[in-house]
């Protein structure tokens, strides 16, 4: 094996993945604690391409119901009033209003399905033994784990809403079927980041390393 084809999983360290300290686990053990942390240790996450795809299709197939199913239901004296997602991005389009109906398309509907897409990318790449685009895939994977977290932020205004607007019997508010398929979109899509190890897009290039030398 050549020099530049060892990792440090070939020398025995394991990398943290909350505060990046590289250690060693104990003498005749697999897997250690973090020196620096006290996280746990693991050279690869258990399972993780099969776990990743799971809540990645679990993901995807609430996705649907998230989108075409009104998240919000608005009940006043003359009746009952539902609308999806994307019919609230239309309602609260105006002059004064675009900037909160732009948070709500980019976080709702433009975010999820990309954090879908990025993540079924990365997998089959990973799954393909790609060696190509090593660096950009795993900006890409840091960009999914960041955004991640401002996901919820529709889920938030939706039942801060609920939660505000009660004037009954004038009027109320109330979550709709839609926001609990999206809620399960953004927790699902979540669990895959958390499943998928990034230090897998680097195996492929050991191997081909360890080939060629």
């Amino acid at each position: 094996m050549s020099a530049a084809a060892l990792t440090a999983m070939d020398h025995g360290l394991q990398s943290c993945e909350v505060c990046g300290l590289l250690s060693r686990p104990p003498a005749g053990a697999d897997e250690g604690q973090c020196p620096r942390c006290g996280e746990e240790l693991t050279f690869r996450k258990t399972a993780s391409i099969q776990r990743s795809w799971a809540f990645l299709i679990a993901a995807a197939v609430c996705y649907v119901p998230a989108n075409l199913l009104p998240v919000l239901t608005t009940t006043t004296a003359s009746g009952s009033d539902s609308d999806t997602i994307l019919q609230g991005v239309v309602l609260l389009w105006s002059p004064t209003g675009w900037p909160l109906s732009l948070i709500v398309l980019i976080a709702s509907i433009m975010i999820p399905s990309a954090k879908i897409l990025a993540l079924g990318y990365l997998l089959i790449s990973v799954q393909r033994g790609s060696v190509k685009n090593n660096e950009q895939r795993i900006r890409l994977y840091r960009m999914v784990e960041f955004i991640g977290r401002w996901s919820m932020v529709d889920v938030f205004v939706d039942t801060f809403t609920a939660s505000l607007v009660q004037l009954q019997p004038l009027m109320s508010v109330s979550p709709a079927p839609g926001l609990f398929f999206f809620a399960a979109v953004v927790v699902l899509t979540m669990l895959a980041v958390e499943s998928f190890d990034p230090r897998l897009i680097w195996d492929a290039v050991s191997v081909s390393e360890v080939q060629h030398a």
